[in-house]
């Protein structure tokens, strides 16, 4: 039975800095993660720097990309440089790619191109986003729906589908 006076150190198994280069890893587990050249399906690390690199999964406080690929992202700070990203969860985000939804406090986006955007502050030279909800947005904004527009369809949608309810429910009564 094991002794319940005695504390487990998980930490001290966890390597300090972890470098891959060109090789495949499965989970990766460091305080420090450098990949050049190397897949990872999942990353988790206070620290993590990938240049030309993908991973599945990336779970860190500072996130540093570079022309690399990337499924999810949950950080304090994410930097993406010329990468695809599929989603991204992080307190600051600076981003230059693909990205296919963002959420955070502050992004910053200077040449890319996003799906959905959702965050307190927008900045950058030239926003690109189909969707864009955001309490203070400053640059130039290309959006298909800002968060005005998002209520409007909302509301007119809505309208509509209670339109066609009610006609079916007057069309369809028995008597």
């Amino acid at each position: 039975m094991p002794d319940p006076n005695l504390v487990s150190d998980q930490s001290a198994d966890q390597p300090e800095v972890v470098n891959l280069a060109r090789v495949d890893a499965g989970a990766v587990t460091a305080e420090m993660v450098r990949m050049h050249q190397s897949t990872a399906e999942t990353i988790t690390s206070d620290d993590v720097e990938m240049n030309v690199a993908a991973a599945g999964m990336v779970d860190a406080q500072t996130l540093s990309a570079h022309k690399s690929l990337i499924g999810g992202v949950d950080a304090e700070n994410a930097e993406m440089v010329n990468s695809m990203v599929g989603g991204v969860r992080a307190t600051m985000v600076n981003a230059q790619g693909y990205i296919g939804a963002v959420a955070g406090e502050t992004v910053t986006v200077e040449g890319a191109r996003v799906g959905v955007t959702a965050a307190r502050e927008v900045r950058g030279e030239k926003i690109e986003s189909v969707i864009l909800l955001a309490g203070r947005v400053e640059g130039e904004v290309h959006t298909v729906v800002d968060t005005r527009g998002a209520i409007i369809a909302g509301l007119v949608g809505g309208l509509f589908a209670g339109l066609i309810v009610l006609v079916g429910r007057i069309a369809f009564r028995r008597d």
